[in-house]
């Protein structure tokens, strides 16, 4: 049985004012339960779960989510020790996947707490945080540059054959309404991924006319710091053993049923694709390279 601390931590955490809290409580245990029984968390996962810590809690409970989301859809995940988060066999295939949930470091409280009046969307801060859990992920699979040996590739974990998938839960980048979709329209992880900027309409100075319109190509972010970010992680090749980027916005009402944003980006330049229709996603992206005609 689970020590009643984690019980209490998300009593605490659930405000008990609303009718269904009682209900959402026993299912977050339930499904808590689960995962810890099943060997799918790090051998710190409940105290985690138990984290007064918002930052803490959110990361763990997007691994549970998105365990919960796998097992529900057939994948069966299991954990390696000392590997990404989870393993999916899927017809002879190894497909890893690896889970963060970015804080909101940077963003704009009024964004993060506001329910009423506009706030307009801060999207270049949401998409420097994507880009960073990104990279963050990759750098654990590919190693961090000028530091040989490390990464789960170099240690063996990870095989050359071995598919890769990050995903990335933005719950903790918006305030109450799910949200991935950036300043393009597009998802924030095709933004980051396939440097897709914001629509722009070009327009002729002196006749006014519409020249042309179109989503900006936007191979680089801008930091505060002016520092430039790459945005076109896809074409660069030193990602080729990242197979997509699975972008969800989960939080407890996806365990409900409830609908919650979920979209694949997949790398075209992968060394290891993962098969379209795979993963739990309402749509899936891809760049398709080759000659305009």
């Amino acid at each position: 049985a689970m020590p009643v601390a984690l019980t209490d931590a998300l009593h605490a955490r659930s405000s008990g004012a609303l009718p269904g809290d009682k209900k959402v409580l026993q299912r977050v245990l339930e499904v808590a339960r689960w995962y810890l029984d099943a060997g799918l968390g790090d051998a710190d996962a409940e105290l985690r779960l138990a984290s007064a810590d918002n930052a803490t809690y959110w990361q763990q409970l997007s691994e549970v989510l998105v365990a919960n989301e796998l097992a529900r859809c057939g994948l069966a995940p299991v954990r390696k020790s000392d590997g990404p988060d989870f393993l999916i066999e899927h017809q002879g295939r190894r497909i890893w996947i690896e889970v963060i949930c970015p804080e909101p470091k940077g963003i704009p409280a009024d964004w993060l707490t506001t329910t009423n009046g506009v706030v307009s969307l801060p999207h270049e801060a949401i998409i420097l945080r994507w880009t960073a859990a990104i990279k963050e992920k990759f750098e654990k699979l590919a190693g961090k540059p000028g530091r040989n040996g490390t990464g789960y590739l170099a240690k063996g974990v990870v095989g050359a054959e071995d598919a890769y998938v990050i995903a990335v839960n933005g719950r903790l980048l918006r305030n109450h309404f799910p949200q991935i979709e950036g300043i393009s329209q597009f998802p924030f992880a095709v933004e980051v991924t396939l440097a897709v900027g914001p629509y722009a309409v070009h327009i002729n100075r002196d006749t006014l006319a519409t020249v042309s319109s179109g989503l900006q190509h936007r191979p680089v972010l801008q930091k505060p710091n002016g520092a430039g970010v790459p945005s076109d992680t896809f074409f660069d090749p030193r990602y080729a053993p990242v197979s997509a980027v699975w972008a969800l916005d989960f939080d407890l009402n996806v365990l409900f049923g409830a609908g919650r944003p979920s979209i694949a980006v997949h790398n075209h330049a992968a060394q290891n694709r993962v098969p379209p229709d795979l993963l739990p996603v309402n749509s899936e992206y891809s760049a398709s390279v080759g000659e305009t005609e």
